[in-house]
């Protein structure tokens, strides 16, 4: 996904409003790969990605913690090196938060259609003609999940209707689509689609299995009620596999539309509820059914959340730490979205 969805207009800004509320934020811009980058794996984006990333943000703010967030399949990374660095005794992760991410893939979703070990292979065998997934690919499967909206409507409105399509941020990123590394792609979808390793406790990090239910930091996990890549029933499904302090929120709206939502969307609802280590089990229908539902964007509960988890103000930081190696490369959004 191209970051930029957590910056897109001024009023459904996600970093804006995080700015707004105190925080200093930083963001790993998803890099479109070529065929160079065919042979990167998993734990390549886990170490040269993530990890990287948590060393460079702990650099240049001298913070001993960080507060960490992702999203879709950035959420699935980060809690594989959340659980690899639980493994090695690294702490610098002061909270987690996960927007529309799965864990467990048993149930993934209706995207799961596509992606039987016939259906990889053959994906296998394309992606190792060109070096990566090609982005019409990734697009016609994410249209195939919502083709009333995206394809049937759109249809209608524009050659039997005679209407102009309005394009809103949401629709202009979506056309922004994203590749993916041969060797990557292939091992995401057959160690976590297909085996579901990382929620069954035999997904590798470095040759060694790491395992979710070390993870001690304290969670903010998000899930959307009408998601069709991460079915919130599924996300909930963190809940069985750790014993951390963990807070689940479930918000009205889609994968993107949920998250990407402003602090003052007028339709939006959500429900909110922590789960302490030791709680005993509640199913996703009765938590629905017993948490109550509250009008408005989660975005301000969630930034309460963090502000309750932080430990004071700071100095803002300065751009970049050139004498640690992290010179500045240029003013945001930087080179890789135009990749």
């Amino acid at each position: 996904m191209k970051y930029y969805i957590l910056d897109l207009t001024p009023d459904a800004s996600l970093v804006r409003f995080l700015v707004e509320q105190g925080h200093t934020v930083f963001i790993a811009s998803w890099k479109n790969p070529t065929a160079a980058e065919r042979d990167m794996g998993m734990d390549d984006y886990l170490f040269s990605g993530v990890i990287e990333a948590i060393d460079a943000v702990t650099a240049i703010t001298s913070a001993e913690k960080i507060h960490s967030v992702g999203y879709c399949l950035g959420g699935t990374l980060l809690t594989i090196a959340a659980a690899y660095m639980a493994r090695e005794g690294d702490d610098r992760l002061h909270t987690m938060t996960l927007f529309a991410s799965l864990i467990d893939f048993r149930e993934g979703g209706e995207i799961t259609l596509f992606l039987g070990d016939s259906a990889v292979s053959f994906l296998e065998a394309s992606m190792r003609r060109k070096g990566y997934l090609g982005i019409e690919s990734m697009v016609n499967a994410f249209t195939s999940l919502r083709v009333a909206d995206l394809v049937y409507g759109p249809a209608v409105d524009r050659y039997l209707l005679g209407k102009d399509r309005k394009l809103n941020g949401l629709l202009a990123w979506n056309e922004d689509g994203t590749r993916m590394p041969c060797r990557m792609h292939a091992e995401y979808l057959r160690s976590c689609y297909l085996d579901n390793d990382l929620a069954e406790g035999r997904y590798q990090v470095a040759g060694t299995t790491v395992c979710v239910g070390d993870i001690s930091t304290p969670m903010f996990l998000l899930g959307t009620v009408t998601d069709h890549v991460a079915p919130w029933k599924s996300v909930y499904k963190a809940r069985r596999l750790m014993n951390n302090e963990l807070t689940f929120a479930l918000t009205t709206g889609g994968h993107n539309a949920g998250i990407a939502c402003g602090p003052d969307h007028p339709r939006r609802s959500f429900q909110m509820a922590v789960r302490n280590p030791g709680d005993l089990y509640i199913d996703p229908d009765r938590w629905a059914a017993e948490t109550e539902s509250r009008p408005g964007s989660w975005w301000r509960s969630w930034s309460d959340w963090l502000k309750a988890r932080t430990s004071g103000d700071v100095e803002l930081p300065p751009i970049g730490a050139p004498d640690l190696g992290y010179e500045v490369l240029g003013d945001a959004p930087g080179t890789y979205v135009f990749d």
